[in-house]
């Protein structure tokens, strides 16, 4: 049969299989933004806590491929003039599915997007709302960037290894705005006060303060069911428990966990737990215990009903130990002889 021409429709089939070989070859970012677009996370379920101020709960979990890395509390405000985003989620998908919903509830524009401290599960969403025109400020604690440097890389690698997504640095959005102490940001009869504070969950938190709702998004400053995670100074963080107590608050939204409408009290287990730390780990340093000695057996109290203290309690005695271990301060205070720095909000504003 050597010699005979192929049928036209077979000849059709072979071509119509060499163009779709080339545009493999010649358009592969065609086939991956459209792989993208059909993984496209849906839009996240919010609730409105009040009136315009929508909350997006995490699941009570470690950051992990298998919640999709949506574990952290996110949300954002909406005023008569624009948008602010609290946080943005722990991967470009969890943020994008936020921009989704953000744009189903409103058509004001996004104005601000607030990153509360520079750990991955709040903020590796940020790229999703870095286009736009013109695109979003971001604002976050002074000591923000500093921190995110540091760990950049750390956070690029673990989101590749666990969850197979590739950002690049130029993907990692730092903020615009830098909060040093406090900062008033109007999104249009609307006015949130941003308050960043000394060392305590992290060396960068800030909370927002809804006036006109009273509700506070205290971020990681406060976990509800979930066991505090230490990354910065428990002393500190004793400190702004303290401090947060005394603000004039009517509905609270923790970093993990339900948001409460029962301040303060909703701050006491956490308040408890984080003094016992402090008071068990510099018991174990005057008896003279090695810090693994002191990891070993220093536990949660019996009765308690923390979640995921296999992840972090043995990491919480650690990173307690080595901050306590040369203090000068009485260890019979609950936070040392020093007192506690006052927080003095809404000194600052921008439009």
């Amino acid at each position: 049969m050597r010699g005979m021409p192929l049928p036209i429709s077979l000849l059709r089939w072979l071509r119509s299989r060499l163009l779709m070989g080339l545009l493999a070859l010649l358009l592969p970012s065609v086939e991956c933004a459209s792989v993208q677009a059909a993984s496209a996370a849906p839009p996240l379920s919010v609730t409105q806590v009040k009136p315009g101020v929508f909350v997006h709960i995490g699941a009570l979990e470690d950051w992990a491929p298998s919640n999709g890395g949506d574990v952290a509390n996110i949300g954002f405000v909406v005023g008569s003039r624009c948008v602010a985003v609290i946080d943005t989620g722990g991967t470009p998908a969890v943020g994008q599915a936020l921009r989704d919903t953000i744009e189903r509830t409103t058509s004001l524009p996004v104005c601000y997007v607030i990153n509360t401290h520079a750990h991955p599960d709040h903020m590796l969403g940020n790229v999703a709302f870095s286009a736009g025109a013109p695109p979003p400020q971001f604002v976050a604690s002074a000591r923000f960037s500093a921190t995110l440097a540091a760990r950049e890389s750390y956070y690029l690698n673990a989101l590749q290894r666990e969850f197979g997504m590739h950002l690049t640095r130029a993907q990692v959005i730092y903020p615009s705005i830098a909060v040093e102490h406090s900062l008033d940001l109007d999104l249009g009869d609307r006015i949130l006060t941003l308050q960043a504070w000394p060392t305590a969950h992290t060396d960068n938190d800030l909370t927002v303060y809804d006036r006109r709702t009273r509700t506070l998004f205290a971020s990681d400053l406060l976990f509800v069911q979930h066991l505090p995670a230490l990354d910065g100074s428990l002393r500190g963080w004793v400190c702004a428990i303290a401090e947060l107590k005394r603000l004039d608050v009517a509905t609270v939204v923790p970093g993990h966990g339900p948001v409460s409408l029962d301040w303060p009290i909703v701050m006491d287990a956490q308040d408890e737990y984080l003094n016992g730390l402090l008071r068990d780990t510099r018991a174990a340093i005057q008896q003279h215990l090695t810090i693994q000695q002191a990891v070993d057996r220093i536990g949660i109290p019996s009765g308690s009903h923390w979640l995921l203290t296999e992840r972090f309690q043995r990491r919480n005695v650690t990173a307690a130990y080595a901050e306590l271990e040369w203090e000068d301060d009485d260890p019979k205070s609950p936070v040392g002889s020093s007192a506690c720095p006052q927080q003095n909000f809404g000194t600052g504003s921008t439009s």
